[in-house]
């Protein structure tokens, strides 16, 4: 083996190999050569494809065949450093077929190994002549007076080579292989610059994740099935009800998802306003941004205008940092504001002009910020009477009553409840564990007939506490809460003794035993471990009419 010294180089020329060809292996230094304009067509082309292919490999594959269609390159292979495993791979390649594509070396191995390990270029120029070369890749298929010239590069990193590019070359004599070197060392620069953006953007997601590797893929993946989840989850058509009034409602957000018009939600406290909200937001066109939320009921006054538009350093004591508000966070998306109507006179104001200019200044500062943002607002509130009371601005409730949802309270969707309390009770059964498969006639009819205050929210928290105390498999009327049980807050009744509840019970026992057998007395009497005399006896005293379960 011989090694060719390093020559004097001029910017802007090409200096002819004088030395024989015949020279096994040389190593070169990088040196200041120009390349032709077709080399500069092509470095373009390989610039674009690095740029604009949807992933690394793909983008490594096109650089292999753009560098085979306009250079001529013979075979050629991308090898690149494992961080798992700290061997050398081939990552991409051309011209290579079977094992080869899967070949793999240890730091410093072969010729590729040493390239890797000391950033150095090798040529070869005749394949053959070079013992130590290692054929990891499979055997070149020569033709009897035919050569083989090979040529590999660091890819450079950070600090350590990526890697290396290997290019399989016709030998000619007359070839100058310091060009070749200069356009495939240029090639490189260009795969280390793509491989090191690509290792830097996984390696921030990986920070924000807490996660590398196979799990990071995992998250994400994860991460596209929630986004999906949550919008089945959230269509409006999947939203518990089939009630006339809740069909009115289904039909006012379909109408007004797919647009950015500023909607107000109106109802009662626990009747699913920020479920309407939802709905809303997943079924529009903004369902990829985020979807921001506030309480204004939860905010104090000195507060609420900070945490809405944010706030300058300095801006009042204990502003020590500049913090964005949440019309600047929400920016691209939405922003739901429920219970509006506790908001302040001062705030209202700035809310105004943001409806109205879609611009905001950060308490404290005086720079216009732009925001596109779509809102949406709740109140349980009489915003009319809080006009007439001068603490609601009338201008704001015209901005904000563009288009006005009304949810209406569960009492005036009776048909309702049973479905609301059947999904309730598998979700809650399902959360804490139990296999309670019903709910039985008596606790249904109660359910039916209590007036829900608290709409909604109410039925789910009673439904939830009848699973947590029931030790059965069906809920009974006992289980329902106190206030459902007495009518203390339904005025139905001030008292009951211990005959009655006795009673209650019992006439509560009958009836589930009478609806599972179709209302047929001897196998009711059979479940309840009874006589069909007593039974009959029972149905008779509690005036129970058995055709209602037939």
């Amino acid at each position: 083996m011989i090694v060719r010294p390093v020559r004097k180089r001029f910017f802007g020329t090409v200096k002819p190999v004088n030395e024989q060809q015949t020279l096994s292996m040389s190593i070169t230094t990088p040196g200041d050569i120009s390349v032709d304009s077709s080399a500069l067509r092509m470095l373009t082309n390989i610039n674009q494809a690095l740029t604009t292919e949807p992933n690394s490999r793909a983008g490594l594959q096109r650089v292999l065949d753009i560098l085979a269609h306009d250079y001529g390159i013979i075979r050629s292979a991308v090898v690149v450093m494992d961080p798992n495993s700290s061997r050398l791979r081939v990552e991409a390649s051309y011209g290579i077929e079977g094992k080869g594509r899967r070949a793999e070396w240890d730091t410093g191995e072969g010729i590729t190994g040493k390239v890797a390990d000391t950033g150095k270029p090798v040529i070869l120029t005749q394949i053959s002549q070079e013992p130590t070369f290692l054929n990891r890749t499979g055997p070149r298929n020569q033709r009897a007076g035919t050569e083989t010239s090979f040529i590999s590069v660091p890819i450079p990193g950070a600090k350590n080579p990526l890697g290396t590019l290997n290019i399989d070359l016709k030998f000619q004599k007359s070839r100058n292989y310091d060009y070749d070197l200069q356009v495939f060392r240029i090639v490189a620069s260009m795969l280390g610059q793509a491989l090191r953006l690509k290792d830097a953007s996984e390696a921030i997601v990986s920070a924000l994740n807490g996660v590398t590797g196979i799990e990071r893929q995992k998250l994400v993946q994860e991460n596209t099935n929630l986004k999906a989840e949550l919008k089945e989850r959230y269509d409006f058509s999947n939203i518990v009800g089939t009630s006339g009034p809740m069909r009115t409602v289904y039909e006012q957000i379909a109408q007004v998802a797919t647009s950015n018009t500023t909607v107000l939600v109106r109802g009662e406290s626990g009747t699913g306003k920020e479920l309407i909200a939802n709905a809303l937001h997943y079924n529009s066109p903004r369902a990829k941004q985020s979807l921001l939320k506030v309480s204004c009921a939860a905010l104090p006054d000195s507060l609420i205008e900070a945490e809405l538009f944010g706030h300058e350093k300095g801006a009042f004591t204990g502003a020590t940092t500049r913090k964005k508000g949440r019309f600047e966070l929400a920016d691209g998306g939405t922003l739901f504001l429920d219970e509006i109507g506790d908001i302040n006179l001062s705030t209202q104001v700035k809310l105004l002009r943001v409806l109205q200019e879609k611009q905001f200044e950060r308490l404290g500062g005086t720079t216009p910020i732009t925001s596109n943002v779509r809102l949406i607002a709740a109140t349980n509130a009489d915003l009319e009477k809080a006009i007439a009371a001068g603490t609601f601005r009338e201008d704001l409730h015209y901005r904000l009553n563009v288009f006005t949802i009304f949810v209406p309270p569960l009492r005036e969707r009776k048909p309702d409840i049973l479905l609301l309390a059947d999904t309730f009770l598998e979700k809650y059964s399902l959360e804490h564990g139990k296999t309670i498969k019903r709910i039985s006639t008596p606790a249904i009819d109660m359910l039916m007939a209590y007036h829900w205050p608290g709409n909604v929210r109410e039925l789910e928290n009673s439904i939830e506490r009848a699973v947590l105390v029931c030790d059965e498999n069906v809920i009974h009327a006992h289980h329902l809460p106190p206030s459902l049980q007495t009518g203390e807050q339904s005025g139905t009744t001030t008292r009951v003794t211990l005959a009655d509840a006795v009673a209650s019970y019992e006439k509560d026992l009958i009836q589930d035993a009478l609806k599972t057998t179709r209302g047929n007395r001897v196998q009711a009497a059979q479940l309840l471990d009874s006589t069909e005399r007593i039974v009959s006896y029972k149905v008779k005293k509690y005036r129970i009419d058995c055709r209602r379960f037939r």
